[in-house]
């Protein structure tokens, strides 16, 4: 089969590797359909972080048609199709029964790897894989996209506005107009935000900011940004602030913008080396976040919102690429001109 591995800064390849097989008794193999490129998949590809030449890619974001599975498999089987999220919780340890199933506390392999391949093996599939109804066939290409944004950027972008405790009547920041971003701004308006600020400088992604839901947008950085953003909320701050990024800058702006009290919900990878807590202290403000609650939130409420049209996640992917062509893929959104690549498997 087809697999994409990361080769050296500025460079991923497609190579001939074996088949995934089943290991455990929760595994599941699955024929992928789409995947993509995430923005943490970048930071390798940037030369920002260390990784191994040749090594395994990182991609984790899937759907596609279940074509074996393990033995003690009972939720799905072979011609089923799936969502593969990049979590793999087990529903029924605590983290899990309370709502955060990717900090699920019963096995340490939790994250989806390998993924930009024609098979995958997904692990711990019972509770995890998400079912949808039908088969691929029966959806448009823009509904298959939006149905891939549901194995991570949809959801995670939920997931920062439920740990911030976004609620009717809100005004809500969010910083970082990626597709994580930019789901965020959908999730503020699914929960009732009244103003929803994007943090944005480039045009393609603050119209489409507006389109999914955003009253302002902020174009500026750091100490202009915050200023900005306190003019606009009458120099209150934010309600809640979805922090999207994970970078030093955007942790930083996002405490600043939000009012005493105020939650930031933080869904960005942290790449920072350290955050200082003083400052949140004395302003009594609150931060949450980690790895998204994929799979709750799909079985909750996101697949049905995707399902009945209520919301269109899809449009984050802005290219389409074969597998083939993943190289290009990655160099789109490193160029900034795909905001999210699509890839085509079959």
């Amino acid at each position: 089969m087809k697999s994409t591995v990361f080769v050296e800064p500025g460079k991923v390849k497609v190579v001939d590797a074996d088949m995934p097989q089943i290991q455990a008794p929760d595994d599941v193999i699955i024929h992928v359909v789409r995947t993509c490129v995430c923005g943490s998949d970048l930071w390798a590809y940037r030369g920002l972080e260390d990784k191994a030449k040749n090594s395994e890619n990182s991609g984790h974001e899937a759907i596609g048609i279940v074509e074996e599975v393990g033995s003690d498999i009972t939720t799905v089987q072979p011609g089923d199709f799936v969502i593969a999220p990049f979590t793999h919780g087990c529903g029924h340890c605590a983290a899990c029964r309370a709502g955060f199933d990717g900090a699920c506390q019963n096995h340490t392999d939790n994250f989806s790897s390998d993924v930009q391949s024609e098979y995958i093996r997904f692990q711990h599939g019972e509770w995890a894989l998400v079912k949808i109804p039908g088969k691929p066939a029966d959806y448009s290409d823009e509904m298959l996209k939006s149905l891939l944004s549901l194995a991570d950027v949809m959801a995670t972008g939920y997931h920062a506005a439920r740990v911030a405790n976004v609620k009717t009547g809100d005004t809500v920041v969010v910083v970082g107009d990626g597709a994580v971003g930019l789901c965020g701004v959908i999730s503020a308006q699914m929960r009732g935000a009244k103003r929803i600020i994007a943090m944005s400088r480039h045009e393609d992604r603050q119209k489409l900011a507006m389109e999914f839901g955003a009253t302002d947008v902020v174009a500026e950085r750091g100490d202009e940004a915050v200023a900005k953003v306190m003019a606009l909320t009458n120099n209150s701050g934010a309600d809640a602030v979805l922090e999207c990024v994970g970078t030093e800058q955007s942790n930083d702006t996002a405490m600043k913008v939000a009012r005493p009290g105020a939650i930031v919900g933080r869904v960005g990878l942290p790449h920072e080396p350290k955050i200082d807590m003083a400052p949140s202290f004395y302003t009594n403000k609150i931060i949450a976040g980690g790895p998204a609650s994929v799979t709750t939130y799909d079985k909750q409420l996101l697949l049905k919102a995707v399902l009945d049209g209520d919301i269109h996640p899809g449009k984050v992917f802005t290219k389409s690429f074969a597998l083939d062509d993943i190289d290009d893929a990655y160099q789109a959104m490193t160029k900034r001109e795909a905001i999210k690549s699509l890839v085509v498997v079959d």
